[in-house]
């Protein structure tokens, strides 16, 4: 029998703040010791008040604006009451029925409601003890829940990863998943196929905490697979919560899932009603930036013949794309040349591959300040007009970033210009000729291939520095 899998996404983003979400700890997700970033309020000590980080309640309305939200003008935090040794309050500061954003779409997918909440610290196992690290306890956790729109886990993994740049264009959050800033959970059913649109859904299974994309599409596969087993053999789905072993690639039972009456929310006592006026919720929307998708299609737009996976590299990686940008900007005047294009592919190029190798060792902003998108531009320009071959242009980058220097400054003083002289030319090809006799002889047996071992040996003795369409021409004419 055929079953339609019907999915929706619970996920968790930790917000990027100077300080946690009701008191003054710094939220740090870096810091390796543990529970130095704790105080009585976040430790839920007896008789201390929460205050609410009004920027993380910026940052939770920025993104449910971002993604077609509704904002309420009235909002209101809940106690939700539970157990567990990483919960220092024994109850969490969460939203229930007024959440801050509600009815939103993204990806054709509904937003059920987005809400703002506290993290909890994280448990250390070890083989005979567990310890718990209250740093993250406290720190401002985002909640954003669809409805169950998804049908695939192709789908569901390609909502998650843009979903993730969404957040990292508003800056609300890293969304680093290794670091556990984006966490996802999975709710899926399966009903029988059929073509009445009203059909009752299958027994819902939660899958908690996946930490990668591909965990997210794994489990997912994995849980199809073992429900559509248990409908065959005519049993019933459990409704439950699972964890995904990803060692193993299974999903194993942890416990009987909870409805929201087990959490016993009422009305946390000490955080007064959150009033949101209209001016409040203009200036949260005024500071919303161009969207990936929008980026996607303005490259394209503005820079044709980019190749669609450059763009999806300029798009990914927001900073990168930014310094293509200012490079072009600084490219301008050259946009009247009828090739133009092959500098935009030049650009576009050298930045995703030479220049991109150097993020491994600085931050963009340092990159920026060693590598100015104004001496990048002259780079291209040496290289497109054919003063510098591709082998100096990758000296001279490297040569640019060790000491901040322009490209002419820095050709200049290596000694690093193109040879233009033809007899001095002439003369190292002479010399290569005599030292490799077996090539010449195989070129002039038909074997056109040993040609370029020639060209990249005159190259290799002028130090790149020779005009490699010039040097083959030249030996065509010494070889004849």
């Amino acid at each position: 029998m055929e079953y339609k899998p019907t999915i929706g996404l619970e996920i968790h983003i930790e917000l990027k703040t100077d300080s946690k979400m009701f008191c003054s700890c710094k939220n740090d997700p870096d810091e390796k010791r543990p529970n130095v970033n704790v105080c009585p309020i976040c430790m839920g000590h007896p008789g201390t008040l929460p205050v609410v980080n009004k920027e993380a309640v910026r940052k939770t309305i920025k993104t449910g604006l971002a993604l077609n939200c509704q904002i309420p003008e009235v909002s209101k935090f809940d106690r939700k009451n539970y157990f567990y040794p990483d919960l220092p309050k024994g109850y969490q500061i969460s939203q229930y029925d007024k959440p801050l954003a509600l009815s939103g779409e993204f990806r054709n997918v509904r937003i059920t409601r987005v809400h703002l909440e506290e993290d909890t610290g994280r448990l250390i196992h070890s083989r005979d003890s567990s310890l718990v690290d209250f740093n993250r306890a406290g720190i401002p956790l985002m909640e954003l829940v669809t409805e169950p729109d998804l049908t695939s886990a192709k789908e569901a993994k390609k909502f998650a990863e843009e979903l993730q740049l969404i957040l990292r264009y508003l800056g609300v959050s890293n969304a680093d998943m290794e670091k556990g800033q984006l966490r996802v959970e999975v709710n899926i059913s399966l009903s029988q196929k059929s073509k009445v649109k009203s059909q009752k859904l299958g027994t819902k299974v939660e899958i908690k905490n996946l930490n990668s994309f591909r965990s997210v599409e794994r489990a997912i596969n994995y849980e199809i697979e073992r429900q559509t087993e248990i409908l065959d053999k005519g049993k019933k789905i459990i409704q439950e919560t699972r964890g995904w072993n990803d060692v193993k690639g299974v999903t194993v039972s942890q416990r009987e899932k909870e409805e929201a009456h087990d959490y016993r929310y009422f009305p946390e006592p000490d955080l007064p009603t959150l009033r949101l006026d209209k001016e409040f919720i203009d200036g949260v929307k005024a500071e919303i930036p161009e969207f990936p998708q929008q980026r996607r299609e303005r490259l394209k737009r503005e820079y044709g013949l980019l190749d669609k996976k450059i763009i999806e590299i300029f798009t990914v990686n927001k900073d990168l794309g930014e310094y293509f940008e200012k490079v072009m900007s600084e490219l301008s005047d050259w946009q009247r040349e009828t090739d133009f294009s092959k500098l935009v592919n030049l650009a576009s190029n050298y930045i995703t591959t030479d220049f991109w190798s150097f993020f491994e060792k600085a931050s963009i902003l340092e990159l920026e300040s060693r590598i100015t998108p104004e001496n990048f531009a002259e780079l291209m320009t040496l290289i497109y007009k054919g003063e510098i071959s591709s082998k100096i242009a990758k000296q001279v980058l490297s040569e640019m970033y060790k000491t901040k220097a322009d490209p002419s400054h820095v050709i200049e003083e290596k000694g690093l210009s193109q040879i233009t002289d033809t007899a001095a030319i002439e003369k190292v090809i002479k010399e290569v000729i005599s030292k490799n006799k077996k090539a010449v002889e195989d070129y002039k047996k038909g074997k056109e291939n040993t040609l370029q071992f020639l060209v990249g040996q005159v190259m290799a003795a002028t130090r790149g520095r020779a005009q490699p369409s010039s040097v083959q021409e030249l030996l065509k004419k010494f070889l004849q």
